[in-house]
């Protein structure tokens, strides 16, 4: 009976994980296709993504992060039999996203300034610059796709999630062909159009699951569209309530690597194109833990709804265990491949050095970082957010932060000490 129930439950989670890895896959795609195609530019345009990318993408983590409260809502109302409910809370949550984009473009407006002040090397300051004004213009679009997202998903339902993330990734490819290189008659904008492609691309997503959510028969339960709601303080706060300690879990983890291309940035352009691609790679890599994981919160946080304790602590085992298999393969291939996927991004062989040594510690890295975002996603169907961020707190600012400039910097081991 167990061995039944283990195979049972091992695929219905990978069911549900199988589209979340591709759809997570596809959004990482995109920032890989902006690595290779501003390093075919040239190193300080590589160095420039890089910069602008891991500052935005420690923005946009937290954003994700406070909006993954939507999925564990969600699958505790399915679980429960509350389907009224899920309306009006997605409703909320779409305000929650608002005012989370709102100090996204404020701290985005200061991105130059903290440049400068940190020391990243001059000539790379403007690329990066130009990178966040193009993508912030996006912003208020991916808000609010990740919301429809994030519910669809909570409904055990990830389509959406792979089609139209698939759909976006190839849809950037031609954008930024265009915008970074200047064809069709336009300027070539470099990083800049690298950041516009992106942006261009979330609102046609946007756009697409909007039209999808509102014809599909799936969907028509919940009226998500039939009218408006101003924002409920109440709501707003209690969904902020489980929300912020996610985001700022996740913020926490997402700034160690911000500060590490930082201080990346300090040992000049060569450098940092060699840490985006060992960066790039280790993400898309991730992305299979993480569908696995969005698919643990959803599994257990639907348990969770029809009060089943000891089902809730069997899925997350399960989720474990398929976790560590996964990552496990992740290794091997970082470890068997270094020079080969350095090679796919660039043909500058002292970027290429670097990258290499650094893919080496991304292999390292995939147990224990797969076992902390299944931990974590468990915790979060249960809705279960305070410690887990007190814990990644200790983690990464007290011990990762420092150990991380003392070696890099202090001893002079530069980017692999950063790294370790």
């Amino acid at each position: 009976m167990h061995q039944t129930a283990l195979k049972t439950e091992a695929r219905q989670l990978l069911v549900l994980a199988g589209p979340l890895i591709i759809g997570q896959a596809s959004n990482v795609g995109m920032s890989f296709v902006d690595t290779v195609m501003a390093g075919r530019l040239s190193a300080l345009d590589l160095a420039g993504v890089a910069i602008g990318s891991v500052m935005w993408n420690t923005l946009m983590l937290f954003l994700v992060g406070t909006l993954l409260t939507v999925p564990s809502f969600i699958s505790n109302y399915d679980g429960a039999g509350r389907r009224a409910e899920m309306a009006p809370f997605v409703r909320q949550a779409g305000w929650v996203a608002m005012l989370v984009v709102a100090l996204m473009v404020l701290l985005v407006m200061q991105a130059r300034p903290i440049l400068n002040g940190v020391g990243v090397e001059a000539a790379v300051i403007p690329t990066a610059g130009g990178y966040l004004d193009g993508i912030v213009w996006g912003a208020p679009a991916l808000g609010a796709y990740l919301v429809l997202r994030l519910m669809s998903d909570g409904l055990g339902r990830p389509g959406p999630t792979m089609y139209i993330g698939v759909l976006g990734m190839l849809l950037n490819i031609p954008a930024d062909y265009v915008l970074m290189y200047g064809k069709l008659g336009l300027p070539a904008l470099g990083a800049h159009g690298c950041g516009l492609a992106t942006a261009i691309v979330w609102w046609f997503q946007l756009a697409v699951i909007v039209v999808y959510l509102n014809r599909a028969k799936a969907y028509r339960f919940l009226a998500l569209f039939s009218r408006w709601e101003a924002p409920r303080p109440a709501r707003i706060r209690e969904i902020l309530a489980v929300g912020i300690p996610i985001g700022s879990a996740i913020f926490v983890e997402s700034s160690l690597f911000m500060v590490a291309t930082l201080l990346m940035g300090s040992l000049g352009a060569i450098a940092v194109a060699g840490h985006q691609i060992a960066l790039n790679f280790a993400a898309l890599l991730f992305m299979v833990p993480l569908g696995i994981a969005l698919a643990i919160t959803v599994r257990v946080g639907n348990a969770a709804g029809r009060g089943e304790r000891d089902e809730v602590r069997f899925r997350g085992k399960v989720g474990f265990g398929m976790t560590l298999l996964t990552q496990l393969a992740s290794a091997g291939v970082l470890l068997a491949f270094p020079w080969q996927i350095a090679g796919l991004y660039t043909g500058d062989a002292a970027v290429i050095e670097i990258a290499v040594s650094l893919l080496f510690l991304a292999a390292i890295l995939q147990l224990p970082d797969g076992i902390q975002i299944a931990a974590a996603s468990a915790l979060r169907g249960i809705k279960d957010t305070r410690l887990p961020l007190l814990m990644m707190v200790l983690a990464y600012w007290v011990v990762g932060v420092p150990v991380s400039y003392w070696l890099g910097i202090h001893l002079g081991r530069q980017g692999e000490g950063i790294w370790v």
